[in-house]
Order: structure tokens, then C-alpha cells, then sequence
């Protein structure tokens, strides 16, 4: 009797609809202020404390972050398009219903953050690093990630499509639904926390010696 393979339930990501929105073309950017149904193009916000800050129903068309300090701060229906920085830093940050275009991040520190229904099209990030993370119901398509940090993260419906990852270390992770099938994994680390991962045929090919080596299967 053929057995089924298990089925894998996607990310529930929901659509940004944003409606009315006021422009603001010089914004003057505060720590822990609240923003809330804005337009911004071509921003530029660098350099700037705004920890705490909250951005709401919000439409970032070019922003640059450059060295802003954005520790703790949150984003809740919100599309940010083509959003820069060499240095990102929003550590423990709260992602919630936002959508992400074509990102160009340098080293991106958002660890111990809360990412729910986001989606991030395109872009290319150095680093990544999601260590301690919450991640629930997450799709990131056509991206180039060089280093993603996935360290004692939790992740629940989470996709990776026609990604490109040069290192992934998911030591400690505590994953389900994590989708890679589709995605190039040249480096892998945290071989011991793989349950809950989805991989295809060829993935598992290229995965084999590696898991071999961590079990002490001889191949001879």
C-alpha cells in the first residue's frame, strides 16, 4: 500500500489594501510616535532613534533606513517598496500583515522580532538574522539571502520560493510547515533541528552525505 506523503499547508498571507492615504513628502520622523494611514516617497530616515515607533496602514514607496534604530518598533498593514539599508536594525521589531518589494538590506538585525502574514517579493539581503524569532505564516519568494539566521527561532507556515541561500543555520529552530522546496540551500547548518521542514527529491539528494556525516552513517 502506497503511503500519502503528509500534507504541507501553506502560509495564509493576507493582501495590504490601503485606501485614503494623506502624503507627506517631508516627514519629521519621532521616537515612539504613531503614524497612521501616510504615504511616503523616496523617504529617507537614516540615522534616526525611533525605537518604539509605530507605523500603521502605511505606504513606503523608496525608503531609505540606513543605521536608524528601529529597536522594538512595529509595522502593521504596511507595504514598503524598495526599502534600503546597509544597516538595518529593528531587533524585536513587530511585523503584522505587511508586504515587503524588492528589499536591499546590507546586515539586517531583526532578532527575537514577530513576523505574522508577511511577504517579501524579490530584493537581496547580505544577512538575515531572524535568531529567536516568531515567524507565523511567512512567503518569501524570488529573494537572494547570503547568510539567514534562523537560531532558535519558531517558525509555522513559512515558505522560501525560487530563493537563493547561501547559509542557513537552523540550530535550535523549532519549525512546522517550513517550506524550502524550490529554493537553492548551498550551506546548511542545524542538522539536528530539521522536523518540520518540507524539502523536495533533489534537495534531499544534496542534503544526504550531510545527514549522513551528523548520524554516523558510514557510506561505503
Amino acid at each position: 500500500m502506497a503511503v500519502k506523503p503528509p500534507k504541507v499547508t501553506g502560509p495564509r498571507v493576507s493582501g495590504v489594501r490601503l485606501e485614503d492615504l494623506s502624503d507627506d513628502p517631508a516627514p519629521d520622523f519621532r521616537r515612539g510616535e504613531k503614524y497612521d494611514g501616510v504615504r511616503y516617497s523616496r523617504v529617507a530616515a537614516d540615522g534616526l532613534e525611533l525605537s518604539g515607533t509605530e507605523f500603521a496602514e502605511c505606504d513606503f514607496q523608496g525608503a531609505s533606513f540606513n543605521d536608524t534604530q528601529l529597536r522594538g518598533a512595529g509595522f502593521r498593514d504596511c507595504v514598503l517598496s524598495e526599502l534600503y539599508a546597509p544597516v538595518f536594525t529593528a531587533a524585536r521589531s513587530t511585523w503584522r500583515d505587511v508586504h515587503l518589494n524588492n528589499p536591499r538590506l546590507g546586515s539586517a538585525e531583526l532578532y527575537e522580532s514577530g513576523w505574522q502574514s508577511v511577504r517579501i517579493d524579490g530584493g537581496k539581503l547580505d544577512f538575515l538574522n531572524l535568531r529567536g524569532a516568531r515567524l507565523t505564516d511567512v512567503l518569501i519568494t524570488d529573494c537572494i539571502i547570503n547568510e539567514l539566521d534562523l537560531g532558535s527561532a519558531a517558525g509555522t507556515r513559512v515558505a522560501l520560493k525560487n530563493c537563493t541561500i547561501g547559509t542557513l543555520d537552523l540550530t535550535g529552530a523549532r519549525v512546522k510547515d517550513f517550506d524550502l522546496r524550490g529554493t537553492d540551500v548551498r550551506t546548511l547548518s542545524g542538522l539536528g533541528s530539521l522536523a518540520g521542514l518540507v524539502i523536495d527529491e533533489y534537495q534531499l539528494s544534496l542534503m544526504a552525505p550531510l545527514l549522513a556525516g551528523h548520524l554516523g552513517v558510514v557510506v561505503a
